[in-house]
């Protein structure tokens, strides 16, 4: 594996900082110009992430949020993770080993598609860890089983993290310098020569907005270059990486326990320990990852457009951590246990083909999308754990340990075990109108899925030495839409969605998989879209029901088998809104009720094997509630404020043990002190709240307390 991208950066941020002035856009004399965001949602917006025939989410028969480059200004959002808050539904967190945990529709981890620039790496909840987001462009969302757009691994929806890239919009200039609990130096420039136009965006990030007592550094590099071979034909090639160590990462912080030693009902934790890191001080997280696309558009004829894109991804990431903390003699002191060393070194490479066309059927329009999509997903694991416990601690001035000092770790890479992934698709979609106000669109993917298992360890009857198996999964959607007027739509849709029946692909192995098919997910989804107020405002909302079959679940019969029969559920409502009443006022508001369960789940206790049948998964809230009002003070200044409510959410699926839920104040104002000049403040978590952003058995993973951030942009 190899990383090349640094020198390149410097050269290229060199090179076209040096292009002449005359080049370059001129500013005019600066004025007072209005500069508070819209905030989603954007109805008549296209949204890739949902339909590849281009249409808007005002014409998609299902859930669609379009968070763009303005609205992740206007929020404050410094990484893709806060990002999130603009979808609704969500809950997400932030935690070292899943640091990319996002919950939808009462599903996460394996079945949530967390994809970059449409593309998945087939192990999302590690690779899709916060990335800083200035490189980001913008990030679509749709809710529900999308298998059949993007593969498996999507049945509670799909989140799309789109990144900039050289395109026709003319020379840009543009620099960041952030100061406060993070800092922040970043700059994007793009030139135009002619028929091909370059672009580099570079951004540096020290500090964290955690505060845990953990040091963070991370840098991204993104160089694109256009090239217009035709005036029909038009090459990008776009290159991207990224780096990022946190130094001492914080794991959580442990559970008060009772007298019994256990932790059930509502979780507490020592409001003392609040900022105390227990991890090793020389622990760390450490990421580098390179993206290489090759983008190649085709416009064939007027109504017929071929596109491709070949890609490579590389990842090395390395943790070296002591990660369980756990309250002993009766909540005196803390036992430090689970070190593990790891290592995930991981290639993706891919070739996606599309072609769409635009016809009559009958005599009503009818479009046609086509393609294929394959890949290659190879990664080796290097782990190295030692269970312990390895010491006791005072609890809020925990005794400094390093990690190699840690008895049992060595420094030694050892491969685990290596997955081979090979993914093979074919795919089409249509969206055909049937009469005037009505219109039909449907989707259908089928993939050929091989998956090998090299084990590099002892060989037992459940890690074999080799493991292969393949899947077919069929899946798809079918949609409709109908037009009440043109400001207001109405659609049904149903939709089906492929998952590994436990673990992710790209790790699991035979104990998770055995001789087991995929798991069958599908969505019945009711919905309305409306524009009101002479279009300045717009609403939607959502009423479905998910139903994933067949998820691994341990034999009631035989605690040591595992079977195929498990069965989970969810049905909600989702509602959003976004209104600006007037020039000096705008305002949003997201709603979502998730009723998720288990309907089929038995799990071992021991040596008891226990239904879970009713109960809901962990981490999954009932209430998300999201809310953004912001204010054109005067014609520079603009302030804005956000409320966020993530309902109780239970540590574990026996159900025992809960969170009682957190609300959060946001608060932000902006002030366009020349045309090229802006200033932004942004405070978050405002009442500096201790709340869980991830709750377990034992730990919890606190939330980020109050950040302040200041925020100055150049543009020209």
């Amino acid at each position: 594996m190899s990383f090349v991208l640094r020198p390149l950066a410097a050269a290229s941020l060199a090179a076209l900082s040096g292009i002449a002035p005359s080049q370059a856009q001129t500013s005019t004399a600066p004025q007072r110009v209005e500069i508070t965001g819209s905030l989603p949602l954007k109805l008549d917006a296209p949204a890739t992430t949902a339909s590849r025939l281009g249409i808007t989410a005002r014409e998609t028969p299902a859930t669609v949020t379009v968070v763009d480059r303005a609205d992740i200004d206007a929020l404050g959002a410094l990484d893709t993770q806060a990002i999130l808050k603009a979808i609704p539904g969500v809950s997400f967190s932030h935690q070292p080993g899943g640091a990319g945990s996002a919950f939808y529709r009462g599903f996460g981890a394996s079945s949530l598609a967390q994809l970059y620039n449409g593309i998945t790496v087939q192990y999302d909840a590690i690779s899709a860890r916060a990335v800083d987001a200035w490189l980001v462009d913008r990030v679509e969302a749709i809710g529900g089983p999308s298998s059949f757009l993007h593969g498996s691994g999507a049945v509670g929806g799909s989140i799309n993290i789109v990144t900039k890239i050289a395109d026709t919009q003319g020379d840009l200039t543009q620099f960041r310098l952030g100061a406060g609990t993070q800092r922040q130096a970043a700059a994007s420039l793009q030139r135009s020569f002619g028929g091909q136009v370059l672009r580099a965006d570079l951004n540096a990030t020290t500090g964290t907005h955690e505060s845990m007592g953990d040091g963070r550094k991370s840098w991204q590099a993104g160089l694109s270059w256009r090239a217009e071979l035709a005036p029909v034909l038009s090459h990008t090639l776009s290159v991207e990486q990224q780096f990022e160590k946190v130094t001492q990462p914080y794991w959580g912080t442990p559970l008060l326990r009772d007298a019994n030693n256990a932790v059930l009902g509502e979780v507490r934790f020592d409001p003392r320990t609040v900022g105390v890191n227990y991890n090793v001080v020389d622990g760390k997280y450490q990421q580098d990852v390179l993206w290489v696309r090759s983008l190649l558009n085709w416009k064939i004829a007027p109504a017929t457009q071929a596109t491709h894109t070949l890609y490579h991804y590389e990842a090395l990431r390395d943790y070296e951590n002591v990660e369980v903390y756990t309250w002993v003699a009766a909540n005196t002191q803390v036992e430090r246990s689970s070190a593990l060393l790891q290592r995930h070194n991981q290639d993706v490479w891919g070739s996606r083909g599309e072609l769409s066309h635009r016809s009559t059927l009958a005599g009503q329009r009818s479009d046609f999308a086509f393609g294929w999509d394959w890949s290659f997903n190879k990664q080796t694991r290097y782990p190295l754990s030692v269970a312990g416990p390895f010491d006791r601690t005072d609890p809020y001035a925990p005794a400094p340990t390093t990690f190699y000092a840690t008895p049992g770790i060595t420094r030694t890479y050892t491969p685990g075990a290596t997955n081979r992934l090979h993914t093979v698709a074919l795919f089409a979609e249509n969206r055909t109108v049937l009469a005037e106000g009505w219109a039909l669109t449907s989707g259908l993917r089928v993939d050929r899925i091989a998956l090998a298992v090299r084990n590099h360890r002892t060989v037992t009857a459940t890690n074999p030495a080799l493991y292969e198996t393949s899947y077919r999964p069929v899946t798809g959607r079918l949609g409709l839409v109908h037009e009440l007027s043109a400001q207001w739509q109405v659609y049904a849709q149903f939709s089906t969605a492929a998952d590994p029946p436990s673990g992710i692909l790209a790790t699991a192995g035979f104990a998770a998989l055995r001789d087991f098919d995929l798991t069958k997910g599908r969505q019945w989804e009711l919905g309305s879209k409306l524009s009101f107020d002479q279009r300045r405002g717009e609403a939607s909302v959502a009423l479905y029901d998910i139903v994933r079959k067949n998820l691994s679940i341990t034999d009631p019969n035989d605690r040591t088998r595992v079977i195929p029969v498990g069965q989970q559920g969810s049905r909600g409502i989702e509602f959003a809104a976004r209104w600006k009443p007037a020039a000096a006022w705008q305002g949003a508001v997201q709603l979502a009720w998730t009723d998720a369960r288990f309907d089929d789940f038995f799990e071992t206790v021991g040596t008891t094997v226990v239904s879970r049948a009713g109960n809901r998964p962990a981490n999954t809230p009932s209430w998300v509630a999201g809310a953004q009002i912001g204010w054109q003070l005067l014609p520079a200044l603009a302030l804005q404020a956000d409320w966020r409510q993530v309902g109780r959410r239970f540590a574990n699926t026996a159900n025992t043990a809960w969170e009682r839920g957190y609300q959060l104040l946001g608060l932000g104002a902006s002030w366009q002190v020349t045309r090229e000049a802006l200033l932004r403040l942004r405070v978050d978590n405002a009442t500096d709240k201790a709340y869980a952003a991830t709750v377990g058995s034992n730990l919890v993973v606190l939330g980020a307390p109050r950040t302040v951030q200041l925020i100055a942009d150049l543009k020209f």
